[in-house]
C-alpha cells in the first residue's frame, strides 16, 4: 500500500508549490465534505454517551463519578496512546485505507455498546470505540493539507473541525429522540406491524431499553460511510501543496518531529490553550443534558433535541468563522489564529456563568448560544497550527502529538473530575439541607416526598456549581493563546 502514497511530483513539476491544490475544485469540495461526514460520525459515536448519561446511570445504578470515567478515561487513554503509532504509520502508508478501517471499527464498537450487559462491559466497548477513532484525525488532516494550499487551509480545517459540534448536534437529536420515543417493546410492535416476525422474535425486546437502541442506530450507518470513503476518496500525492524542495526530502523520525516542534513556542502554547479549553468543554459537555434535566426539570427529549440542538448550531458557526476569518485576514492580522480564540474565550466566561446560574431558560439559553459560538473558535487552531508549523512529512504526527496531549489531559481528566466534583458538592449540599440524608440513602426506592425533593435539589445544585467553577478555568486558556500570539507569525512562516 505504501506505493500509493509515495511522494509524487508528476502533477506538480513546475518547480514550486501549486496555486490551487490537488484535483479539481469540485472534487476538493467533495473530499472536504466526505471527511467532514467522517468526523461527524466520529463525534456522534463519541458524544452519544453524554445524552445517555441519565438512563445509563439509572440502568446500572452508578454515580456521576463513574459516568465521568465512562465518558473520559474509558475513551481517552487508548485513544491518545494509539493515535501516535497510527499517525506514524499513516506518514508512509495509504491514509484512505486507514480512515476507512477506523470508521468501520469504531462504528462496530458503538453498536456493541448497545448490547453491554454490565457497566464494565460498556466500559470495554467504549475503549474499542476509542481505538477506532484514533485513526481518524491525523491522516485526515494530512490529506487535507495535500488537497488544499496554505492560504486555504485554515478554512478547510475549520470546515473539518465543524464535525465536532455537528456530530454532537446529531447525537443530541437522535439520542434524545430515540430514548424518548423508541425502546425494545416499541420496536417489536413496529416489526410485527410490518410482518417482520423474524425481527420481532430475534431478541428479547421487552427488556431492551431506549439507550441501547440509540447506540445501535447511530453506529450502523458508520459502516456504510467507511465503504463510501474507500470507494470514492483518492489518495493524494504526499506533499503535493508543498514547495518542490520539501517534496524531495526523506521521511523523518519521531524524535526529529518532536525536536522541530520544541522550537515552535506558539505550537505549545496553542496546544495548552486548546487542552485547557477541551478539559472544561469535555467535562461540562458530559453532563450538560443532565444539568438541563436536573436544574430546569426538562425531559431528556426536550433537553437534547430542543436546547442542545440550538447550542450545537451556534458552535458550528463559531468553528467555521474562526477559520474563515483567519484565512481572510491572514495578511493584515497574521496573529489571528491565536487572537481570535483568546478574545472569544474571554467573552465565554461571563456568558456561560450567568447562563448556568439563571433560573429562567429564556435568559439562560440565549446567553449559552452566544457563548457556544465564541467557545468553538478554539477548534481551528487545534488543527491549523500543528499542520502549519511543519511540512508534509510530519503533519500527521504533529496533529497526533497535539491530540495526544489534548485528549489525555482534556478528555481523560475533564469528565471524571467534574463528575467527582459534582458528587462531592452533591454530598455537601445534601448534608446542609438534611444531615440525616446521604447519597446512598437517596438511592432508596421508599424515600418520602420531602426526602426525594431534598435529594433532587442537592443533586441539581452539585452539578450546577461544578459546571460554573469549571467555566472559570477558561482564563488560563486565554493566557496561553496570548503567549502564542507573540510568536505564531514567525513559527508558521507567515
Amino acid at each position: 500500500m505504501a506505493e500509493a502514497t509515495a511522494i509524487s511530483v508528476s502533477d506538480n513539476a513546475h518547480g514550486g508549490a501549486p496555486e490551487t491544490g490537488y484535483g479539481s475544485k469540485s472534487y476538493r469540495k467533495y473530499i472536504l465534505g466526505i471527511l467532514l461526514t467522517v468526523y461527524i460520525f466520529n463525534f456522534i459515536d463519541r458524544t452519544i454517551i453524554n445524552i445517555l448519561t441519565e438512563p445509563i446511570k439509572e440502568s446500572f445504578g452508578v454515580e456521576d463519578w463513574q459516568m465521568g470515567l465512562l465518558g473520559g478515561p474509558a475513551f481517552a487513554i487508548l485513544y491518545t496512546f494509539v493515535g501516535i503509532p497510527i499517525a506514524r504509520f499513516s506518514e508512509k502508508h495509504h491514509r484512505v485505507w486507514i480512515i476507512a478501517g477506523s470508521v468501520a471499527l469504531w462504528s462496530l464498537m458503538t453498536v456493541l455498546c448497545g448490547f453491554a450487559t454490565s457497566f464494565i462491559a460498556l466500559f470495554i466497548f467504549r475503549i474499542g470505540v476509542s481505538i477506532g477513532e484514533a485513526g481518524c484525525s491525523p491522516p485526515a488532516n494530512s490529506i487535507i493539507a495535500d488537497y488544499f494550499v496554505p492560504k486555504e487551509r485554515s478554512t478547510a480545517v475549520s470546515v473539518y473541525a465543524m464535525g465536532i459540534p455537528l456530530g454532537g448536534m446529531v447525537a443530541y437529536v437522535f439520542g434524545g429522540f430515540i430514548v424518548g420515543s423508541l425502546d425494545g417493546p416499541t420496536l417489536a410492535a413496529m416489526f410485527n406491524s410490518w410482518n417482520w416476525t423474524w425481527a420481532a422474535n430475534a431478541l428479547d425486546w421487552q427488556n431492551i431499553e431506549g439507550w441501547r437502541v440509540a447506540f445501535v442506530v447511530v453506529g450502523v450507518p458508520g459502516i456504510i460511510v467507511a465503504i463510501i470513503v474507500k470507494m470514492t476518496v483518492k489518495e493524494p500525492p504526499r506533499g503535493y501543496t508543498d514547495p518542490m524542495e520539501m517534496q524531495n526530502k526523506e521521511q523523518v523520525g519521531f524524535r526529529e518531529v518532536l525536536k522541530i516542534l520544541s522550537e515552535k513556542p506558539a505550537y505549545w502554547h496553542v496546544t495548552m490553550g486548546v487542552t485547557i479549553a477541551s478539559f472544561v468543554n469535555y467535562g461540562v459537555g458530559q453532563f450538560f443534558v443532565s444539568f438541563l434535566i436536573r436544574t430546569h426539570e426538562l425531559s431528556l427529549f426536550d433537553a437534547s433535541v430542543k436546547f442542545a440542538l440550538a447550542l450545537a448550531i451556534m458552535a458550528s458557526i463559531g468553528t467555521y468563522m474562526s477559520g474563515y476569518l483567519a484565512d481572510k485576514y491572514a495578511e493584515r492580522f497574521p496573529k489571528a489564529l491565536a487572537l481570535i480564540p483568546m478574545f472569544a474565550l474571554l467573552g465565554v466566561i461571563p456568558m456561560h456563568v450567568v447562563g448556568y446560574l439563571a433560573d429562567s431558560l429564556w435568559l439562560a439559553i440565549p446567553l449559552m448560544m452566544v457563548g457556544q459560538m465564541l467557545l468553538y473558535t478554539y477548534l481551528c487552531p487545534l488543527y491549523a497550527v500543528p499542520s502549519g508549523v511543519v511540512d508534509s512529512r510530519m503533519r500527521a504526527t504533529a496533529v497526533a502529538v497535539t491530540l495526544f496531549i489534548v485528549n489525555l489531559l482534556g478528555y481523560g481528566l475533564g469528565p471524571p473530575l467534574i463528575g467527582g466534583l459534582s458528587t462531592i458538592l452533591n454530598a455537601t449540599f445534601l448534608s446542609g439541607l438534611d444531615p440525616a440524608l446521604t447519597l446512598e440513602a437517596c438511592k432508596a426506592s421508599d424515600l418520602g416526598v420531602a426526602a426525594q425533593a431534598t435529594c433532587s435539589s442537592a443533586n441539581a445544585d452539585g452539578l450546577q456549581w461544578s459546571m460554573v467553577l469549571f467555566k472559570c478555568l477558561y482564563i488560563w486558556a486565554v493566557f496561553h493563546f496570548y503567549m502564542a500570539s507573540r510568536t505564531i507569525q514567525h513559527d508558521m512562516g507567515r
